[in-house]
């Protein structure tokens, strides 16, 4: 028999989002947090730089706000900016309550500047900010008694009660695989909140954990919610390159504080793609380095920081420091290696200001949202402060209707009875490598119509393969993680078909400039490619 949990608020993901929701409605209601793996696996304790917010006198709202406009290349949501960045200075300030120690110098923020950003307005501590407000949420979270939190979890499907028959349009919780011992177990709750994160492991090279499988996504898809701008996919313009450095990130931060980019001959070239040099946005750094890397046939350019003081690096760069030196570069002395790589997911499940899916009882929050606040390419640093407003504005929503009276509809056990056991694993294993390879040669930073379409041709036949493996196996972790990748690949390439246009961080070489006006991809469950329509924004 199933075994099954019921609670009043369930949360699937364990990073920023999902930790500081658990942490707002705890005093109101029975919490229980799913874990992909432990906390720090979480993709926000990979967040090196900070949190974008206004807290200098000589900054303004209107700047940042301008700021994150510009980088979104008009895409981006204004009334979605404004409130965000008009709640930032709350949402640090709730950090600091917390226990989060930000550095600071002469009785003030010590803030960093990063690309696309008019002024320093990034808080950080030194360059693992992530890991410090997840070692602080989460230390807030197992101290409180009303949440309840399962590590080596992963969320199968969730629960539509349309699905069972005559019963509501309605999200009652979810199907989800118990890593430790193998079993299928059902969470039953009123709400759920999806804060899984992005989807960058579809990609060969990324700067994200294991985890950012595209869970959340591909799971509110196939629950009938629709999805946007899933073509934007950022890539992080400085991770390590090193055979032993396996998604290690170089911070923005390190350009913001200075650091330059060289080819292999030690010159600059950044004048040659934009005025802002190396502080300008993620997209167009990525793609000069791309670029580059292409023309000369190097396995990486450079980027370089030992011009400044040892001391001043070793202070504001411990982490990166300590671990190139472990790989043997010096980078108080000498340049380090870097490639782009998939780092971020604009796109999205389609939600408003308080992460309201298309399902009933279904919110999304962080990165596994498309809530209009980064458009078509995010500015550096907003996303951990997306993720803490939309925590707070997601759970005052779901408080309003917690005294709703509950309604139970019976939610059957995990069938496994037409099932049984694998005995090809190197199926999965052949075809999350082919998946990921043609993603990354033809869905990447710079496209094609022709490359996007024999992507298409190649995940046809994988989604046959995956779904035959599905229906005649037992799930496993891999099993999930692959038949989520799958969706999400198909919803990234069938936006960027839909996109006859090159507009932030979607460039295609067949149609190299944007369209008069900006518009949303939105992609409709249960409709054909042919109604996958670029979709005006309000106003």
């Amino acid at each position: 028999m199933t075994e099954r949990f019921f609670t009043d608020v369930l949360i699937i993901g364990g990073g920023a989002a999902g930790l500081s929701a658990a942490l707002h409605l705890a005093e109101r209601a029975r919490v229980t947090v799913l874990c992909k793996d432990g906390m720090e696996a979480a993709s926000s304790t990979w967040a090196q730089g900070g949190i974008a917010a206004v807290t200098d006198p000589a900054d303004s709202l209107d700047s940042h706000i301008a700021d994150t406009l510009t980088a979104g290349a008009g895409l981006c949501d204004t009334e979605i900016v404004q409130f965000t960045v008009s709640h930032a200075a709350a949402a640090i300030d709730e950090l600091v309550r917390l226990g989060v120690k930000f550095d600071a110098e002469d009785n003030a923020y010590h803030l960093t500047r990063e690309g696309g950003h008019s002024f320093r307005r990034v808080l950080h501590v030194a360059d693992a900010t992530g890991r410090a407000i997840i070692e602080t949420l989460t230390e807030r979270v197992q101290q409180h008694p009303n949440i309840n939190m399962y590590p080596d979890r992963v969320a199968i499907d969730l629960i539509n009660l349309s699905k069972f028959g005559r019963h509501p349009h309605r999200c009652a919780g979810a199907y989800v695989l118990n890593r430790s011992s193998g079993h299928v177990e059902v969470f039953e709750a009123r709400f759920v909140i999806l804060a899984t994160g992005g989807a960058s492991k579809v990609y060969l090279y990324t700067s994200n954990p294991d985890s950012s499988t595209g869970d959340g996504i591909a799971m509110a898809w196939r629950a009938g919610c629709r999805i946007a701008n899933m073509e934007f996919n950022q890539f992080h313009p400085t991770c390590l390159y090193h055979p032993h450095a396996k998604s290690f990130l170089i911070s923005e931060a390190v350009r913001g504080e200075g650091g330059i980019l060289l080819l292999p001959d030690g010159e600059r070239f950044m004048h040659r793609f934009d005025e802002r040099l190396e502080l300008a946005p993620r997209d167009i750094v990525a793609r000069a380095i791309d670029h580059e890397m292409k023309r000369l046939g190097s396995d990486c350019v450079y980027l370089d920081i030992s011009h400044r003081p040892a001391a001043f690096i070793e202070h504001h760069f411990p982490n990166i420091a300590a671990r190139c030196q472990e790989l043997g570069i010096d980078i108080t002395r000498e340049p380090i290696p870097v490639v782009p790589a998939a780092h971020y997911t604009c796109g999205g499940v389609l939600v408003d200001r308080h992460g309201v899916t298309d399902l009933p009882g279904l919110y999304a929050i962080g990165e596994v949202s498309c809530s209009g606040l980064h458009g078509a390419n995010r500015l550096a640093s907003n996303s951990l402060l997306e993720c803490l407003v939309f925590a707070r504005s997601c759970t005052d929503h779901i408080v309003g209707r917690l005294g709703d009276p509950p309604s139970y509809v019976p939610i059957p056990d995990w069938d496994e009875s037409q099932v049984r056991d694998s005995d090809e694993d190197v199926v999965l294993a052949h075809n999350w490598d082919e998946l990921r390879r043609f993603m990354w040669d033809y869905v990447g930073i710079v496209r094609t119509d022709k490359r996007l379409q024999r992507a298409q041709r190649r995940l046809d036949l994988l989604r046959q393969e995956i779904h035959e493996y599905y229906s005649h196996y037992r799930v496993s972790n891999d099993l999930i993680e692959l038949r989520n990748l799958v969706h999400v690949a198909e919803l990234i390439v069938r936006s960027a078909l839909a996109r006859p246009e090159s507009r932030g961080l979607h460039f295609n070489l067949d149609h190299p400039n944007p369209l008069t006006r900006a518009m949303d991809t939105i992609l409709i469950p249960g409709y054909s490619e042919r109604l996958d329509v670029l979709r005006p924004l309000p106003g």
